[in-house]
């Protein structure tokens, strides 16, 4: 079987033991986890910003959260929310297994959207967004809020499950996607973008 250039792209950092024990704990649940390709976009773009603050919205079995932490600085912290308390569970179970420091992470179980809320103003180099896409309009403007001047915002899953460059496709977390894309192309005065297709897309936009 010919292996296509994204297949390519997607395996070619390979993911360690704990990763892929912490992937196989998500599937049985069915968590909502990075690609591989994802997970080493992200770990690359921590470490580019020498990310010390990261907010992750969306847990799941805590894949990306250690794609996240191998790029921030040693020092760094992550502060990774979800509303469903297996997740945190799971994902605690990964962290551990990786030996990662508990000084080095927050797991936060609770509305996703009440915890971002109280997040600091200004205090964070990058956020993490894999979640409900209905909660993408409240979530582009806090992580506007709580993102420093060239921290950036990545929507994971962008393409929906290959839905959202269909425009027949008319389902409300598609049509959010969509509105939540349109909405950070357009607004050039906050927002500099730019869409990749990692993964099921990755939206990227770097606060001006």
């Amino acid at each position: 079987m010919m292996i296509t250039p994204h297949s390519y792209a997607e395996t070619f950092i390979a993911e360690d033991a704990v990763k892929t024990a912490a992937r196989a704990r998500g599937l049985e649940i069915g968590t909502v986890d990075v690609s591989q390709g994802t997970g080493a976009y992200l770990r690359h773009l921590a470490h580019q910003l020498s990310a010390q603050s990261v907010v992750e919205i969306g847990t799941g079995a805590g894949v990306g959260s250690l794609w996240l932490l191998e790029g921030m600085i040693a020092s760094g912290t992550l502060t990774s929310i979800d509303d469903e308390m297996e997740h945190s569970t799971i994902a605690k179970l990964a962290l551990a297994d990786a030996d990662v420091e508990q000084s080095r992470y927050r797991l936060i179980t609770n509305s996703v959207m009440d915890v971002m809320t109280k997040l600091t103003n200004r205090a964070y180099d990058l956020v993490v967004f894999r979640h409900n896409p209905e909660d993408l309009s409240f979530a582009i403007s806090e992580a506007h809020r709580i993102l420093r001047s060239g921290g950036v915002f990545v929507i994971d899953n962008f393409f929906g499950g290959s839905k959202v460059q269909d425009p027949a496709q008319r389902d409300p977390k598609t049509i959010a996607l969509r509105e939540a894309g349109k909405s950070i192309k357009n607004d050039t005065e906050s927002w500099v973008s730019s869409l990749i297709p990692t993964g099921d897309g990755l939206l990227l936009a770097t606060k001006l």
